[in-house]
């Protein structure tokens, strides 16, 4: 009866034990700081233009007061990609396809002389550029304010000309 009890204490501490290094590998993992992405057609990701603009892009943004740190992507990461903040990331998607909600009637934005056109989706938006050479993505969380849109636009307008709407 005593060694029944030993051993269950000791597969306790055990089971403890193991749960406790699990845990901490997940934390070190998200810690880390990488985001791992899934790869999305991006034909123009290795265009001058996106050459140009991703080191131009800032190193923090500014969300709701918050400072957004740059993050590290995983291995492999898309092309002309970067993302910002923790757990929800904003992410930058540079040379994507033209998106098909891009119509003679969509509703654009203009921010800082750049136009955006918005697409809803489930938990954040996807704002396109749509008026540079090649089209840029940014994906914000709904719980994003618009200061990562504005920095985003200033170094979008610095870095690259307008050029006409294609639909």
């Amino acid at each position: 009866m005593l060694l029944a009890a030993v051993l269950a204490v000791a597969l306790a501490a055990a089971v403890a034990v193991v749960s406790l290094v699990a845990q901490s590998g997940r934390n070190d993992q998200q810690n880390s700081g990488q985001l791992a992405l899934v790869p999305v057609p991006a034909p123009q990701a290795g265009s001058p233009s996106c050459a140009t603009l991703i080191p131009a892009l800032p190193a923090d943004l500014i969300s709701n007061g918050a400072t957004l740190k740059r993050r590290e992507l995983a291995a492999p990461a898309p092309e002309a990609t970067v993302a910002w903040g923790q757990p929800d990331a904003i992410v930058l998607r540079c040379g994507l396809e033209r998106p098909p909600e891009l119509t003679p009637t969509a509703q654009l934005r203009v921010v800082s002389g750049v136009q955006w056109l918005p697409v809803e989706g489930e938990g954040s938006s996807t704002w396109y550029v749509v008026d540079r050479d090649v089209y840029i993505g940014l994906t914000v969380p709904d719980s994003a304010g618009t200061g990562p849109l504005q920095e985003v636009s200033d170094a979008v307008a610095a870095k690259l000309p307008p050029t006409p709407l294609h639909f």
